[in-house]
């Protein structure tokens, strides 16, 4: 029996759209995004979480809009924001129409809900003439009444043939800049529902298990359905949907990127659980470290290990590493080797210090690199 490369994931392919300048499908990284709870017609207020969004590595940032003062809101929010805003439209087209004029990157929409086959037409002109794409949004609590009496009930076939009704619609339009999510709070339903789509279309897919609940059972219930469906190749950018402020929202959805080996932001910590052979407070150290390496978002691993059972072990597979040794002090591990000892005490400030310049090397490479990169042509030219 063969065994495929264990740490490889092969992709879906699919065709590739753009939302304003990130590319979603093909062979682009998977784009991680969230949405905002504050008012949109709030402009300061919704411009401020979109900043702690983007310092968080947000690709792309959604807002609703449900009202025109969102509407007319919106255009300061677009000319302020670093990355590309989605508005999220239901019912109203008009909103559709107002957001497209006011700079949305796309439009999340569910043409069912839009209204009559001219104001679909509508809404595909107006993201024609503005550069937008478009998100067909399908949810399995808000399914069409004649798909409901055909299955009786939400259900993943329910849900991939609303998503293909929408798509004739966009179609019929000459209108291909889409990509799709079939979305359920249920992860069976949710899972079935994008395999059964993932073979239908060529379009991107925008992953997500809707209303998944709060900070640690969404994140969970979140986790294993996306990571199911991502490890069997299948999502171009997902959202996980918390009942949490949305920054954990990026950050939950790149730490399961991470975890695949699909996408690497930031400091990946390796961490015992602790128990009583630890040389120090692992627990307390962790918590420390993280919030003190939030602001890293060069990739790297470091690992903290509360004693030597596993903890060289671990640190001989990541950049920067510690392993609790007892009489108040530990091993520090430079690039998979043993390098030298620090006391608990001073453990914390000088593991940030040392992840601190790794970051910046690493940095000053990768530009280093670019640059080489620019000015190659021009001395081919000169020679």
């Amino acid at each position: 029996m063969s065994i495929r490369p264990w740490r490889d994931i092969e992709r879906r392919k699919c065709r590739q759209i753009h939302v304003g300048s990130v590319p979603i499908g093909g062979d682009a990284p998977i784009a991680v995004q969230s949405m905002t709870n504050t008012p949109t017609s709030d402009a300061g207020a919704t411009i401020d979480q979109i900043r702690q969004l983007e310092e968080a590595g947000a690709d792309i940032v959604r807002v609703s809009c449900p009202d025109e003062p969102s509407t007319v809101a919106l255009k300061e929010i677009v000319r302020e924001a670093k990355v590309p805003i989605v508005a999220d439209i239901h019912f109203h087209y008009k909103r559709a129409l107002e957001a497209a004029e006011a700079g949305a990157a796309c439009l999340r929409i569910n043409p069912g809900n839009i209204g009559s086959a001219e104001r679909v037409r509508e809404v595909v002109q107006a993201a024609k003439d503005h550069g937008c794409s478009i998100r067909i949004g399908v949810n399995a609590g808000s399914l069409e009444r004649h798909l409901l009496e055909k299955y009786g009930e939400p259900c993943p076939d329910a849900m991939v043939e609303s998503a293909l009704e929408h798509v004739r619609l966009l179609e019929e339009n000459d209108f291909h800049e889409y990509k799709i999510s079939v979305k359920a709070s249920d992860v069976f339903m949710t899972v079935a529902a994008y395999q059964g789509l993932a073979d239908a279309v060529d379009c991107p897919l925008h992953l997500g298990i809707t209303e998944a609940g709060g900070l640690t059972s969404g994140t969970v219930k979140s986790a294993i359905g996306m990571g199911s469906l991502l490890w069997a190749g299948i999502g171009d950018t997902i959202r996980v949907s918390l009942s949490a402020d949305p920054v954990e929202e990026i950050k939950a959805g790149f730490e399961i990127l991470k975890s695949l080996n699909l996408r690497h932001r930031g400091v990946t910590i390796i961490s015992c659980p602790s128990c009583a052979r630890q040389g120090f407070n692992v627990i307390e150290t962790v918590s420390i470290l993280e919030e003190r390496l939030a602001h890293i978002s060069t990739s790297m691993s470091l690992s903290v290990i509360g004693c030597v059972v596993n903890g060289p072990g671990e640190a001989s597979q990541t950049d920067i590493g510690f392993t609790g040794g007892g009489a108040g002090s530990g091993m520090v591990y430079l690039r998979g080797l043993p390098d030298h000892k620090m006391a608990n005490d001073k453990m914390v400030d000088h593991l940030v210090e040392l992840v601190e310049e790794k970051a910046a090397e690493i940095e000053e490479a990768r530009a280093a690199e670019e640059a080489a990169k620019e000015s190659a042509p021009a001395v081919l030219a000169g020679d």
